[in-house]
Formats: C-alpha cells, sequence, structure tokens
C-alpha cells in the first residue's frame, strides 16, 4: 500500500520571530535547521520514491537538510513553466537519487499585506478573532491575500495531476511544503468540512502520515 508523507518545512527564522512569511522567501532558523535529523528518522522509515515541494528556500532547504540522514540525495526538478524547466534537464540518474519536483502551487498561503507583519502586533490591531480567521478559517482571506479556499484551487488540481497518479502506481510520495499548501491536502485526503478545518493545525516538521 503507497504511503503519501506529509512534511510541514522546519521552522524558519520568520516563524521564530513570530512574523507572516507567505510568499516571503527567508531562511530557515538555527533551531529549526536542528530539527532536520529527528525529522528524517521519521521519514525514512519508508521508501520514499518521489518528493514534491515549492520553490520558497525553507522547503526546498528542509528537503536538503532531511535526505543529509539519508543514503540518497535530492535532484531537484522545475515544473512550472520558464527556463529552469527547460534547461534544468537530465539525461540519467544514479540510483541513488530521489527526484524532487518543485511547483509554485504548493507555497505557502499569500498574505497580502499581512507578510511581514508581526502576529502578536495584528492580534492587538485587528483583534484575535479576526486575526484567527485569517489564519486558520475556510472562506476569509487576510488583506489582499488568499483565502484557504483559494489556495485549495491552487494545490488540489495539482495533487490530483501528479501526486495521486504516483500514490495509484505504488509509489511513496514525500510532500515537504507550508502550513496552508498542507492543510489544503489533508483536507482532501481526510474530507474535512469546511467549517472543521479551523480546527487543524500542523507544527513545524510535523509529519502526517496516509495509506492510499
Amino acid at each position: 500500500m503507497a504511503k503519501l508523507i506529509l512534511l510541514r518545512h522546519l521552522k524558519s527564522q520568520w516563524n521564530k520571530e513570530n512574523r507572516w512569511a507567505g510568499w516571503t522567501d527567508g531562511p530557515l532558523s538555527k533551531e529549526g535547521k536542528k530539527e532536520a535529523k529527528a525529522a528524517a528518522q521519521k521519514l525514512f522509515k519508508f521508501k520514499i520514491d518521489k518528493v514534491y515541494t515549492s520553490p520558497l528556500f525553507r522547503n526546498q532547504d528542509t528537503v536538503a537538510r532531511v535526505f543529509e540522514y539519508s543514503s540518497k540525495y535530492p535532484f531537484f526538478v522545475h515544473l512550472d513553466s520558464g527556463k529552469m524547466q527547460k534547461w534544468g534537464y537530465f539525461k540519467d540518474l544514479s540510483k541513488n537519487n530521489v527526484l524532487v519536483y518543485v511547483s509554485e502551487k504548493l507555497n505557502e498561503r499569500y498574505y497580502g499585506k499581512l507578510q511581514g507583519e508581526n502576529r502578536e502586533s495584528m492580534m492587538k490591531k485587528y483583534g484575535k478573532e479576526k486575526v484567527r480567521l485569517w489564519r486558520r478559517s475556510y472562506n476569509v482571506a487576510p488583506p489582499g491575500g488568499e483565502s484557504l479556499k483559494d489556495v485549495v484551487k491552487r494545490v488540489i488540481p495539482f495533487y490530483k495531476k501528479f501526486i495521486e497518479k504516483d500514490l495509484r502506481s505504488g509509489k511513496n510520495v514525500l510532500v515537504v511544503a507550508s502550513h496552508n499548501s498542507l492543510r489544503a491536502i489533508v483536507k482532501h485526503v481526510e474530507k474535512i468540512s469546511d467549517q472543521d478545518i479551523i480546527n487543524l493545525e500542523i507544527p513545524y516538521a510535523g509529519t502526517l502520515i496516509y495509506n492510499s
């Protein structure tokens, strides 16, 4: 039975500072980097056939760091249009490689005007419940940004086109991504209602495993 393994990226510097990162492209924190070994110990109980991630550095760096504890190493393949897709080609890979497919479809929710802002400061300005709705609800979008519903609209077609196809063929698939792109996948896989999804939170370096 094929495994779907979801890993939220290691804690980033802006996570540490309690700031919204969204599509901004900052690094992992020193604390986050130290979580790589523990995350790898959970992942590599299983054979990983394919990996999917986003172009955000914190996601790709998480992939690279956890694979330091594997006998294989990742080879990144860019799925989105552009020269990286056309020119980053290869003719053959060694048996020691694992393909990592990269697409911005798996990026974090775009937080619009909140990106870079401190969450505590915004709670004082707008109230805790408003901020909670921006962060966790299905339909409510932060100012100028995406709702989780918007994230689902870009993530799930990608999931069905690539990841579900791999799972049906018996491959174990690892998805390393940001919080809301993973929440979109979990909502789809577990058939969580629009109302109940507000209660789902995945910790930094959190791992979820599903039999497909």
